[in-house]
């Protein structure tokens, strides 16, 4: 009886929030076109992600575990999430009842999550690699910490709406599921700013600042060698510049959105104003794989290779994907007087910046010397 009850008050829920939503056939039909969109490209540019890595060996290596997850993260939310948002949008309605709006509403925020916090994890992980000095031998530690710690702030920040710190239910149009942004308790208020600023404030200042300093490091090289760093301080600047905008649109509206639910005067927010920013939010599925895997020089000769575009490079009996890489170490002095042959000593504040030639990533390197690994190249 208790089990009818509830259906009952979650059916009289979501007509009314149909009713007030007020989203024509037509509208939910063109939702479904983006969402189904969205659905079969995300999908699909993250699965070439995985068949590189089971394919090429070479991709199998601590920094691209980041990227790995992300793409993992990313196809989760495809088959869980934009999937059941493309039906529900066919039928007008959400079709998976009270506790299938709870289960889709946590574990798609919890894979979206994981995806931000991976994203930040792997700018710092970019500005560390190429401008600090960084100790061999725990790189693989390291590459675990950063995927498990993902998942376990993740859990930390999507767990409490099940335990009753804030809930889940529907939102936007009525056809998918999230935080009640509209729920005006203290408890829901204080939930939503504590993830505005855990789960998308500190992301964005974390990969700004990251990239700003790694762009940085890069013009410091070029007024050095002006000629040969040109080409790659422009394609620095290109792939930082797009991924802080595509990481803005795809989630800042979301959050913006989310906030004047919460906070705004009931009505505020129109049906088209509340689905917009979500299907901009699922969009970074599709985005996410194209910025950070096909524009890496390394992924794409792979990607070329996978579509025998370009003949397989052989080195001890594997097939590998040979990359350009430049490496700028700063803040760093002299080790007990060894310093590296290609090394480049300016007047700058003990700042040293190594270049290493465009060839010289697959070559052996002395311990002591600077260096950025192949699998470490994204320039």
């Amino acid at each position: 009886m208790s089990e009818i009850n509830a259906n009952s008050t979650f059916n009289l829920t979501t007509l009314t929030d149909e009713s007030r939503t007020g989203l024509s056939r037509m509208g939910h039909n063109i939702v479904a076109v983006f969402l189904g969109l969205i659905l079969v490209f995300g999908f699909l540019n993250n699965l070439v992600v995985l068949i590189l890595f089971c394919k090429f060996k070479t991709l199998r290596n601590p920094v691209n575990m980041l990227l790995l997850n992300i793409s993992a993260s990313d196809m989760l939310v495809c088959i869980s999430g934009t999937t059941f948002s493309f039906i529900s949008n066919i039928y007008g309605k959400w079709i998976g009842g009270e506790h299938g709006c709870r289960w889709y509403g946590f574990v798609n925020s919890c894979f979206g999550i994981v995806s931000l916090i991976s994203l930040a994890i792997l700018s710092y992980e970019r500005y560390s690699t190429l401008t600090l000095t960084n100790k061999r031998g725990s790189d693989y530690q390291k590459a675990l910490l950063g995927v498990g710690g993902s998942w376990l702030y993740s859990l930390i920040w999507t767990v409490p709406p099940l335990v009753g710190w804030s809930s889940y239910g529907l939102e936007g149009a009525g056809t998918s599921c999230s935080v009640r942004w509209t729920s005006e308790t203290p408890e829901s208020v204080s939930y939503i700013i504590c993830l505005f600023i855990f789960c998308l404030a500190i992301p964005v200042m974390v990969m700004i600042y990251c990239y700003a300093r790694l762009f940085y490091a890069v013009k410091q090289v070029g007024k050095i060698r002006k000629t040969s760093a040109r080409k790659r301080e422009f394609h620095v600047l290109f792939m930082v510049i797009t991924t802080v905008i595509c990481y803005l649109i795809c989630w800042m509206p979301y959050g913006v959105i989310a906030l004047l639910a919460t906070f705004g005067r009931p009505g505020l927010v129109s049906p088209v104003a509340s689905v917009i920013p979500s299907i901009l939010a699922k969009s970074s599925t599709v985005c996410n794989p194209i910025i950070y895997i096909l524009m890496n020089r390394q992924f794409y000769k792979c990607f070329l290779m996978l579509l025998h575009c370009q003949p397989p490079s052989v080195a001890d009996g594997e097939t590998i994907c040979q990359s350009k890489v430049m490496t700028i170490q700063l803040n760093q002095k002299a080790q007990s007087g060894v310093t590296s042959k290609s090394q480049v000593v300016p007047q700058m504040d003990e700042k040293a910046i190594c270049l290493l030639s465009p060839e010289s990533s697959l070559e052996p390197v002395s311990e002591n010397t600077p260096q950025l690994s192949k699998e470490n190249s994204f320039l």
